[in-house]
């Protein structure tokens, strides 16, 4: 668990990829592992999710591949069975905690108010994200959190761009997940990858 916080605060981003087909998100997170991101969450119901998380476990094995948008336990034991290094939930589901805690997995459960913050942590999540966080106020949300729940690391995501996530990590966020932002659709669309690996090197730039 100290290991993953540790990875945390090392990378401070996580790359959300959410592929329409399997060779296009092998090739956004080749792109982004290019541009010096190493945290890579290929979410559960991206095509052939299991597929991707294993193909990219070999082949990037300077990353740390996980899974996200789980719902349920059967998704769980998929993705824990397919080498998912840590899993994200967009809900706090106590049985998937657990199931995870056990096989000492980090897991990541979406919450939004203090109550299922704290809920989902009391639990044993490894951390909480904070999810949609724009939606009630961005950095400044997670900033008023730190006060009374400072203990518990956040990740916020849902509205983080490459222009606030310095802004969400001076709040107090341990680190922040993008998605679209990282992929804009007409780079994908057009396959350029150079362009996405920028991207993701500006970004890396912007909060060192």
């Amino acid at each position: 668990m100290s290991d993953w916080l540790t990875l945390l605060k090392k990378h401070r981003v996580i790359a959300v990829i959410r592929a329409p087909e399997f060779e296009v998100g092998r090739k956004m997170a080749l792109a982004i592992a290019e541009g010096g991101m190493q945290l890579i969450e290929i979410t559960w119901n991206s095509d052939r999710g299991a597929e991707l998380i294993s193909q990219l476990r070999s082949e990037l094995p300077q990353c740390i591949i996980g899974t996200g948008t789980l719902l349920n336990s059967q998704h769980l034991s998929g993705a824990i069975a397919c080498g998912s290094q840590f899993l994200f939930t967009p809900h706090a589901d106590i049985s998937m905690i657990q199931a995870a805690v056990k096989k000492n997995i980090p897991i990541i459960p979406g919450a939004l108010t203090p109550t299922e913050i704290v809920t989902a942590w009391t639990q044993g999540a490894s951390c909480v994200k904070v999810f949609p966080v724009q939606a009630v106020g961005g950095a400044s949300y997670i900033k008023s959190l730190q006060g009374p729940l400072g203990q518990i690391p956040l990740i916020p995501t849902g509205g983080v761009t490459i222009e606030n996530t310095r802004e969400f990590l001076e709040a107090g966020a341990i680190a922040v997940g993008l998605s679209s932002e990282l992929f804009p659709k007409p780079l994908v669309m057009s396959g350029n990858w150079d362009a996405i690996a920028q991207l993701a090197q500006n970004l890396i730039q912007k909060i060192s």
